[in-house]
C-alpha cells in the first residue's frame, strides 16, 4: 500500500477529521502519551497469533482438568470447559471490537474509563494488577513444584529464585526480545498440547501396551458420565452431581483466565487494527480445539473415580498431577511421565513470563491515566517499564509462602484469588463493550464501519455477563460443605475490594457514568492513524515481497 492510499479501516477517522484538533484540545487524558514514555510497537504479527494460541494454556488445563474430572465426570468436564469456553470467546470477540477500533497503549482500565466511567477504569486497573501480582508467584510456585518431581536435592526457594530473576531479565530486555521467547515458548506448548491429544487419542484405540481399547468405556462404568461431588455432605444423588457439574464451571473460568491477555499486548502490536483482529478470530479454534478437544479426550483415557486420579489432584507434584501422566500410568507406558513434566515446566514458565509483562503494563496503563504515581510511566530507550516492572517483580516474594506452606495448599489459595480477579476482569471488559456499542448506536454509526465487528452481539455480550455473574457469586459454594474459612475468603476477597476502589473513587472523584451520546469516541484516534499510515509506508517501501521475503522479514 502506497503512503498516499487510505488505510481501509480508518474509514471513521477520516469522516471526523475535522473534528480531531478540537476533540483533542477537549480530552487530552484521551491522548497517547509523549515518545519519551511511550511503549513501542515491536511485537509481530506472527508473535501475537502465537502469543494469542498459546498464552494463556497452563496448569488450568494440564493440571486442573483433573481435579474437574474427579468431580464432574467425564461429560460434566466437557460441558462444564465448552459452556466457559463460548462465554469467553464472547469475552475475547468484544475486547477485540474496542481494541481493532481504538488500540491504546492504556490497557483494560482505558477502555472503561473512556466508555463508562473513570471510576470503573480505576477499578479495573487495579484489580487486574492485583491478579497478576497473584498469579505470577503462582506460576513460580508450581514451576518450583514441577522441578521437584525430578529431585529434592536443591531447595524449592533456591529454583524460585533462578525462575524470578530469569523472568524479570526476560521482561527487562524489551518486548522485542519478551515477544521472540514467547512465539517459541507458545510453539512448544502447541506441539506439546497436539502430542498429548494424539496420544490420548491412540490409548483411547487400543494403541498401548496393553492393546486395550478403551472407547467410550469410562463415561458408562462405574457411576455414568457424571460424577458425584460432595454426596456424604448433600446425601443427594441428582444434587451431587448437579453440584459436580458446577465445579467444573469454576475450574474450567481459572483455565481460561488470561486468554483476554491479547488485549494488553495491543500497545506494543504493530498494525494492530490488522494483527488483533486476526488473533481473536483464531481464539475460536484455540478454545474447541485444544480446550474443548483436550478434556474430551481426557474423559476417555481417565475414569474419573480412579484412585491414581485422587492422589495425584491432591498432591500437585508437577506431571503426577496431570491427568494425562494418570493415562499412561493406567496403560503402561513409561518415561512419558518425564516427557509431560518438562513440557508443564515450559507452560509454566512461558505464563509467568507472560504474567509478568501484563502486570507491569496493567500498571504503566494506570499511571499514563494519571492513576498510579507519576514515576511508573518512566520507560527505558527499549521501551520497557523499568519500575513497573521492579514493583510486580518484587511481588513475586509472594511464592516463597510455599516454604511454609505446602504447594497444593497455596496453589488452592491462589487459584481462589486469580479466578475471581479474572471473572471481575471479564465483567469489566464486557460491560464497557455494552457501553461502547450503545455509544455508537446513540451517533448512528453502524459497527459494519468498524475495523472488526464482533459476531453474535449484542446478545452475545449480555449472555456472557450474566453467566460470569452467576459463576462468581456461586464459585465459593464447597467452602460452606464443610465451612472453610481460609478458601471462603481467598474465593470472594476479590469482590468487595473491587467495589470498595469502584464507589471510593466516585465518591472522591464525583464522577458519574457516562451517557452513550457523552462518550467521546474520537480523540487519540488521529495519533493511532497516523502511527499506521507510516507502517504502511514502510511496509510499501519495501516493494513487491514474495512470501519467503514476508516471512524472513518477521523473523
Amino acid at each position: 500500500m502506497a503512503y498516499n492510499e487510505k488505510p481501509k479501516d480508518s474509514s471513521f477517522v477520516e469522516e471526523k477529521a475535522d473534528t480531531f484538533q478540537e476533540l483533542d484540545d477537549q480530552n487530552e487524558e484521551f491522548n497517547e502519551p509523549p515518545p519519551e514514555e511511550s511503549l513501542h510497537r515491536g511485537l509481530k504479527a506472527r508473535q501475537i497469533s502465537m502469543i494469542a494460541m498459546g498464552g494463556a494454556v497452563g496448569t488450568g488445563l494440564i493440571i486442573g482438568s483433573g481435579t474437574a474430572l474427579r468431580r464432574g465426570g467425564p461429560l460434566g468436564l466437557l460441558l462444564g470447559y465448552a459452556y466457559v469456553g463460548f462465554v469467553c470467546y464472547m469475552v475475547m470477540v468484544s475486547l477485540g471490537e474496542m481494541a481493532a477500533y481504538l488500540p491504546h497503549k492504556k490497557g483494560f482500565a482505558g477502555y472503561a474509563t473512556r466508555f463508562v466511567d473513570p471510576a470503573l477504569g480505576f477499578a479495573l486497573g487495579y484489580n487486574y494488577l492485583m491478579k497478576y501480582l497473584v498469579v505470577t508467584p503462582n506460576n513460580i510456585n508450581a514451576a518450583g513444584v514441577v522441578v521437584q518431581y525430578w529431585t529434592h536435592k536443591v531447595h524449592i526457594a533456591i529454583w524460585m529464585v533462578i525462575f524470578i530473576a530469569f523472568i524479570f531479565t526476560i521482561n527487562l530486555l524489551g518486548v522485542r526480545v519478551f515477544g521472540e521467547l514467547e512465539f517459541w515458548f507458545s510453539s512448544i506448548k502447541i506441539i506439546c498440547l497436539i502430542g498429548l491429544l494424539l496420544m490420548g487419542i491412540i490409548i483411547d484405540l487400543g494403541g498401548n501396551p496393553k492393546h486395550d481399547r478403551l472407547g467410550f468405556r469410562y463415561w458408562k462404568a462405574p457411576d455414568g458420565p457424571m460424577g458425584k461431588y460432595l454426596l456424604d455432605q448433600v446425601h443427594s444423588v441428582p444434587l451431587s452431581i448437579f453440584l459436580g457439574f458446577w465445579a467444573t464451571l469454576t475450574n474450567a473460568l481459572f483455565a481460561y483466565m488470561g486468554t483476554e491477555l491479547i488485549g494488553v499486548t495491543v500497545g506494543e502490536a504493530e498494525n494492530p487494527r490488522r494483527n488483533i483482529p486476526v488473533a481473536i478470530k483464531r481464539t475460536f479454534w484455540r478454545i474447541l480445539v485444544f480446550y474443548v478437544g483436550g478434556v474430551f479426550v481426557i474423559g476417555l483415557i481417565v475414569p474419573s473415580t480412579n484412585s491414581a486420579l485422587f492422589v495425584a489432584t491432591k498432591a500437585k507434584t508437577g506431571a503426577a498431577a496431570s491427568p494425562f501422566v494418570v493415562a499412561t500410568t493406567l496403560v503402561g507406558i513409561k518415561v512419558l511421565d518425564h516427557i509431560i513434566n518438562a513440557s508443564i515446566l515450559i507452560f509454566v514458565m512461558s505464563a509467568a513470563n507472560s504474567d509478568l509483562y501484563i502486570g507491569s503494563r496493567t500498571l504503566y496503563g494506570l499511571a499514563v491515566e494519571g492513576k498510579a504515581p507519576a514515576f511508573f510511566k518512566k520507560v527505558t530507550k527499549r521501551g520497557v517499564p523499568l519500575y513497573c516492572l521492579i514493583f510486580c517483580t518484587a511481588f513475586c516474594g509472594l511464592v516463597f509462602l510455599n516454604v511454609a506452606k505446602s504447594g497444593s495448599q497455596v496453589f488452592g489459595w491462589f487459584v481462589n484469588l486469580v479466578s475471581t480477579f479474572g471473572a471481575l476482569t471479564w465483567l469489566a471488559i464486557l460491560y464497557s463493550h455494552i457501553r461502547f456499542m450503545k455509544a455508537l448506536k446513540s451517533r448512528g454509526i453502524s459497527r459494519d464501519s468498524l475495523p472488526y465487528k464482533a459476531p453474535f452481539q449484542p446478545w452475545g455480550a449480555y449472555f456472557a455477563f450474566v453467566s460470569t455473574v452467576i459463576i462468581t457469586i456461586f464459585k465459593g459454594f464447597d467452602t460452606f460443605l464443610p465451612w472453610n474459612t481460609a478458601n471462603f475468603i481467598t474465593s470472594y476477597i476479590a469482590i468487595p475490594v473491587f467495589f470498595f476502589l469502584w464507589i471510593g473513587y466516585k465518591l472522591m472523584f464525583r464522577t458519574k457514568q457516562l451517557r452513550p451520546h457523552e462518550v467521546d469516541l474520537v480523540t487519540g484516534l488521529k495519533a493511532i492513524d497516523e502511527e499506521e499510515q507510516r507502517y504502511l509506508a514502510q511496509e510499501a517501501a519495501k516493494g513487491p515481497q514474495t512470501r519467503v521475503q514476508r516471512l524472513w522479514d518477521s523473523l
